[in-house]
């Protein structure tokens, strides 16, 4: 039996700093996307930018393009600081159709992650 197990509550992750392999701040989170059919948690959603939470931006990551750091306390995204600049994001009182598969794919692509749908 596997007892190595990653498993933690969604609000003990609210808040975690989301950092890149260089150690930059890429944001936080905010909120986790579950495909409610499957049980999977699709994506983290990423407040990036702004501040005092003013002006942020938000992003849907892929959870297949993040990489949970329990030593330093924070997720971990391959993607360089000022890619985010060119992410596709949102802000919090726009959300996008989620469910919208043109969307998620999309997503994946810029991420270059695989469709959870598809795994």
């Amino acid at each position: 039996m596997n007892t190595n197990r990653n498993l933690m509550s969604s609000s003990s992750l609210d808040g975690e700093e989301v950092k890149n392999r260089e150690g930059e701040d890429l944001g936080n989170i905010k909120d986790f996307m579950i495909d409610c059919d499957s049980g999977k948690v699709t994506y983290a959603v990423l407040s990036y930018g702004g501040v005092l939470g003013m002006g942020d931006k938000l992003f849907a990551v892929p959870m297949s393009a993040l990489q949970l750091d329990t030593g330093n306390e924070c997720f971990i995204l391959d993607a360089k600081k000022d890619a985010l600049n060119d992410a596709p994001g949102f802000d919090k009182s726009n959300w996008p159709d989620m469910a919208d598969r043109r969307w998620e794919t999309d997503i994946h692509q810029y991420y270059q992650t695989k469709p959870y749908w598809e795994e």
